[in-house]
């Protein structure tokens, strides 16, 4: 499992600081046009990033005792990725806002995953 989490961890990586130097680069045009959407932008990598590293953490702690917790954060933190980093990512690029419903579900996906990753360090 700890490897599978490494793998996904950098290549969540890999995609976020792409992501970032796209937005910073190839987007700015779009920005101008559109500046709320930056600020969206940003978060959604900002959050993928932290969240990515996460794995690791849990890919670390899951070295330490295997914990069916710690494999939950991991989901969890891979949820959260997709449907709050992703929503916000379809926001930036449809501008359709009902994308922004969902954000929130990812928000408490993260949430659960670093509560997971607590009671995984915790029990071992």
């Amino acid at each position: 499992m700890e490897r599978k989490l490494i793998i996904l961890g950098s290549l969540l990586m890999f995609l976020s600081v792409g992501a970032g130097a796209f937005g910073a680069h190839a987007l700015r045009a779009y920005f101008n046009q559109y500046p709320d959407l930056s600020e969206t932008y940003d978060t959604a990598v900002q959050y993928q990033m932290v969240h990515s590293l996460g794995l690791f953490v849990v890919a670390w702690v899951s070295t330490r005792k295997q914990s069916a917790r710690a494999v939950w954060a991991g989901i969890l933190f891979w949820a959260g990725i997709i449907l709050f980093s992703g929503s916000l990512y379809l926001l930036v690029f449809t501008r359709i806002g009902i994308f922004g419903a969902i954000t929130p579900l990812g928000g408490l996906a993260f949430l659960g995953g670093w509560l997971y990753l607590a009671f995984a360090a915790w029990r071992s």
